[in-house]
C-alpha cells in the first residue's frame, strides 16, 4: 500500500496520461504517415509517391495555388488584425475585454456552421461564390487568430520603453517603428503560424465557398485517402508536414531575431 501511495505521489506518474495521449494520437499517426509515404503498394521502400506528385501537374498546381491563397489570407489578416489589435491595446481594459470576447465569440461556433453562414450571406447579397468568397471566408474564419496574439503582446508591453523613446525625442512614427513594432513581433509571428498553417491545409471552407470548383491541397489529400490511395495521400500529407515544420522554424528564427534587434532608436 505504501509503495502504491508513493507511486501516485510522484509527479512523473501524473504525466503518464499525457504521454500516453501524445503517443497514441500524435506520434503514432505521424509514424503511420511516414511509413505509408515511403512505401510502395507491394510494401517495399519507395519514393514513387513523391515522384508521382512532382510529375502530376494538377497536384503540383493545386499545391502552389494553396500556398498562394494561404499567403494572401495571412497578409490580409495582418493588415486587418494589427490595427485592430493596436486599437484594442489603447482601450480601457474592461472595454477591450468585451471587444476581444466579441472577436473570439464566433470561434466557439463550429467552422462548418460559420462557413455555411458565409455562404448564406453571399446568397443574400447575390454575390457569386468563387475565389473572392474563398479568401473572404478564410479571413473571416482566421482573423481572430491574428488579432488575439498581437493584442496580447501589445497589452503586456513595457510602456516605460515607449516613454523612454519619447523622452529621447522620438516622434510617434519613430516610437512605433523602433519600439512598438519590433516588440510586437512575437505576436505577429504567432498569428502568422495560427493563420497560415490551417489555411494551407483546410478543405471544407474551399468546398463550401466555391461549390467544389476550386480545390486546395487539403482537398487533394482528402480525395486520395477517400479513394483508397493511402500511400499517395500519406506522401501528400508528409509534404504538408514538411511545409508546416519549415514555417515553424522560419517564424521561430524571425521571432528570436526581432527580439534581439528591438531597440529604442
Amino acid at each position: 500500500m505504501g509503495k502504491l501511495v508513493k507511486f501516485f505521489s510522484r509527479r512523473r506518474t501524473w504525466s503518464l496520461p499525457y504521454v500516453l495521449f501524445l503517443a497514441v494520437f500524435v506520434v503514432a499517426p505521424l509514424l503511420l504517415i511516414m511509413v505509408y509515404a515511403f512505401q510502395a503498394e507491394d510494401g517495399g521502400f519507395s519514393l514513387e509517391n513523391f515522384e508521382k506528385f512532382i510529375h502530376q501537374r494538377e497536384a503540383m498546381n493545386t499545391f502552389i495555388y494553396s500556398i498562394g491563397i494561404a499567403l494572401i489570407t495571412t497578409l490580409i489578416c495582418i493588415l486587418l488584425g494589427y490595427p485592430a489589435a493596436y486599437i484594442l491595446s489603447k482601450m480601457r481594459t474592461s472595454t477591450a475585454r468585451i471587444v476581444v470576447m466579441l472577436f473570439i465569440l464566433p470561434m466557439w461556433i463550429n467552422v462548418l456552421v460559420r462557413t455555411l453562414a458565409t455562404v448564406a450571406l453571399f446568397d443574400f447579397l447575390t454575390l457569386p461564390l468563387g475565389e473572392g468568397a474563398l479568401i473572404f471566408g478564410m479571413v473571416y474564419n482566421f482573423l481572430p487568430f491574428m488579432i488575439y496574439p498581437i493584442y496580447n503582446v501589445l497589452q503586456k508591453m513595457d510602456h516605460s520603453l515607449i516613454e523612454a523613446a519619447e523622452d529621447l525625442g522620438a516622434t510617434p512614427r519613430q516610437v512605433f517603428t523602433k519600439v512598438v513594432f519590433p516588440l510586437s513581433m512575437p505576436g505577429i509571428v504567432s498569428g502568422i503560424m495560427m493563420v497560415f498553417m490551417p489555411t494551407i491545409s483546410t478543405f471544407a471552407i474551399a468546398e463550401l465557398l466555391t461549390m467544389n470548383n476550386i480545390k486546395l491541397f487539403g482537398t487533394t489529400i482528402q480525395e486520395n485517402i477517400n479513394n483508397g490511395m493511402w500511400h499517395y495521400g500519406a506522401a501528400l500529407s508528409f509534404i504538408m508536414l514538411v511545409i508546416i515544420g519549415l514555417t515553424t522554424l522560419f517564424t521561430g528564427s524571425e521571432d528570436e531575431n526581432s527580439a534581439n534587434d528591438g531597440g529604442l532608436l
